[in-house]
C-alpha cells in the first residue's frame, strides 16, 4: 500500500467514524421522540485491487464503508398516560396513518388526539386508519387490503342515539293459569283476550323512546303465545284492538318435568321497533312454576339522544365512544399492519416507515390476531434509544476518529520527507 493509499484510507475511517457520530447524534436527538427507533452505524472491510504491475500487489489501499441500519423491529418501553387516545402497542404490528395527500404510511408512535375536523392525528398531522362498524356496530370477519381503511374520525361536538337492537325479558308464567279458548292477542280483535301484560321501553333510529307491550297468553298446559305490539297504536281505551298488527309473536313450550323451556321451544321473541331495528328479545330462562306471574328480567338495550364525552379503546383495537348517559357505542376498529422485514423499511419525518421492496408488501390484520400484538389504551411506547449505549458509542467513534486522524498526518509527515529528499 502506498503513502497515498494509507492516506486514503484514513480518511475514510475518518468518514465512517463520523457518520457514526452522526447516527449518535439523531439517535441521542430523538431519545425522547415517542415510537422513535434507533439507528446503528455497520462497518464493512473495502478492498480495492492494487494498480501497479510486476510485484505482488492483489491487494491495494483499502478503507471501510459504513451503512446505518435502523432497529425498527426492537420494541421500546411502554409508559402510561391519562389520555385514552394514546395507544402502544405489545407486538408486532404498526398503525396504519396516512398523510393529506392520500399516502400510507407505518408507525409505532400512537399519541393520537383529535383534530379540529374530528379526526385522530398523530404529531405529524398524519391521520389514524381503521374499519368502521356498520349500522348494527359490526365489524367484518377480516380485512381484504389496506384500502378497506379509512381515517378514524371521532366528532366530540356530536349528539348519538343507540337504536335497541336486544334484550331479555325472563318471568315466571303461572302453571294453573287456565288456557284461552278464544282470541289471543295475535288476533288483535277486540275479543282478543290475554293473561298479562308487561310494557318495556325501546328507543328507534333517532332516539326517540317506543312502548312495546308484552302480552303472555296460555294457549294450552304447557304452551304460551308471547307478543308484541307498538303501545302506540293501542284502541282508544288503551287495549284490543291495536291499530297496527302485531310487531312480533312467539309460541313457547315448556317441560312438565322441571317447567324449563322445554328442548325445540322458541327461545327468542323477534319484533321490529317502529322505526328503528329489528330486537331480539332473549326469552331464555322462562319458567312455567306453581307460583304468581313475576318478573326476573325485563330490559332492552338502546338510549336516547346523548353526548359524546370520551373514547375507549380496548385491546383488540374496538375504539368506542362513551357518551353522557354512560352508554357505549363501537365506532372503528383500529387494526395492525406488518411487513416481512421491518428493518429494511424506509424511515420518513414524523416517525413513520414506508414499505418498500426490501421490506416486503404490507400485511393487515385486527388487533389481537396472530403476532401484530394487542393495543394497550393509556399507554406509548417510548424510543428504543440508550442513552448510556449512545454514549459510549460516542467515545469509541471519538477515538476512532482521533486515530484515523493520527494516520493521515503520520502519512503527511512522510510525505513532506520525501518532498525533502530533492533539495
Amino acid at each position: 500500500m502506498s503513502l497515498y493509499g494509507m492516506m486514503r484510507t484514513s480518511v475514510s475511517g475518518m468518514q465512517a467514524q463520523s457518520n457514526r457520530l452522526s447516527t449518535v447524534a439523531d439517535n441521542v436527538a430523538n431519545v425522547d421522540t415517542t415510537g422513535y427507533k434507533k439507528y446503528s452505524t455497520e462497518f464493512a472491510q473495502l478492498v480495492r485491487p492494487g494498480a501497479s504491475s510486476g510485484v505482488d500487489s492483489s491487494l491495494g489501499s483499502g478503507g471501510v464503508l459504513t451503512d446505518a441500519r435502523q432497529h425498527i423491529s426492537q420494541q421500546g418501553n411502554v409508559s402510561y398516560t391519562q389520555s385514552s387516545t394514546d395507544i402502544a402497542i405489545n407486538g408486532n404490528g404498526f398503525f396504519v396513518v396516512e398523510d393529506s395527500g392520500g399516502s400510507n404510511s407505518l408507525t409505532r408512535a400512537g399519541s393520537f388526539v383529535a383534530d379540529a375536523s374530528g379526526f385522530l392525528v398523530n404529531a405529524g398531522g398524519q391521520r389514524l386508519k381503521g374499519v368502521a362498524a356498520d349500522d348494527q356496530g359490526n365489524f367484518p370477519a377480516s380485512i381484504g387490503s389496506i384500502s378497506a381503511l379509512e381515517p378514524v374520525s371521532v366528532d366530540k361536538q356530536a349528539l348519538a342515539a343507540v337504536p335497541t337492537q336486544n334484550g331479555r325479558f325472563v318471568p315466571n308464567l303461572p302453571a294453573n293459569s287456565v288456557a284461552v279458548t278464544g282470541d289471543t292477542p295475535v288476533d288483535n280483535s277486540a275479543a282478543s283476550t290475554f293473561a298479562h301484560k308487561t310494557s318495556l321501553t325501546a328507543y328507534d333510529n333517532l332516539g326517540d323512546a317506543k312502548v312495546i307491550d308484552i302480552y303472555s297468553t296460555p294457549t294450552g298446559p304447557l304452551t304460551w303465545e308471547m307478543t308484541a305490539f307498538d303501545a302506540s297504536t293501542a284502541s282508544p281505551t288503551g287495549g284490543f284492538p291495536y291499530a297496527s298488527a302485531a310487531l312480533g309473536t312467539s309460541t313457547l313450550t315448556f317441560d312438565p318435568a322441571n317447567g324449563q323451556l322445554a328442548a325445540g321451544s322458541p327461545d327468542t321473541l323477534t319484533f321490529t321497533v317502529p322505526n328503528g331495528r329489528p330486537v331480539d328479545l332473549a326469552l331464555a330462562g322462562t319458567t312455567q312454576l306453581a307460583a304468581d306471574y313475576s318478573i326476573v328480567t325485563a330490559d332492552l338495550d338502546g338510549a336516547p339522544p346523548a353526548s359524546m364525552e370520551g373514547i375507549v379503546v380496548d385491546g383488540e383495537g374496538v375504539l368506542s365512544a362513551r357518551y353522557s348517559d354512560g352508554s357505549l357505542r363501537d365506532l372503528y376498529r383500529i387494526p395492525l399492519a406488518a411487513v416481512v422485514s421491518p428493518d429494511r423499511m424506509d424511515s420518513d419525518t414524523g416517525t413513520v416507515f414506508l414499505a418498500n421492496t426490501e421490506s416486503g408488501d404490507i400485511r393487515v390484520d385486527f388487533a389481537g390476531t396472530g403476532s401484530n400484538g394487542v393495543l394497550i389504551s393509556g399507554a406509548l411506547e417510548q424510543s428504543n434509544v440508550e442513552l448510556a449505549d449512545e454514549l459510549t458509542d460516542m467515545i469509541r467513534a471519538q477515538r476512532g476518529y482521533t486515530a484515523n486522524s493520527k494516520v493521515f498526518q503520520t502519512g503527511a509527515d512522510l510525505m513532506d520527507v520525501i518532498v525533502n529528499l530533492r533539495r
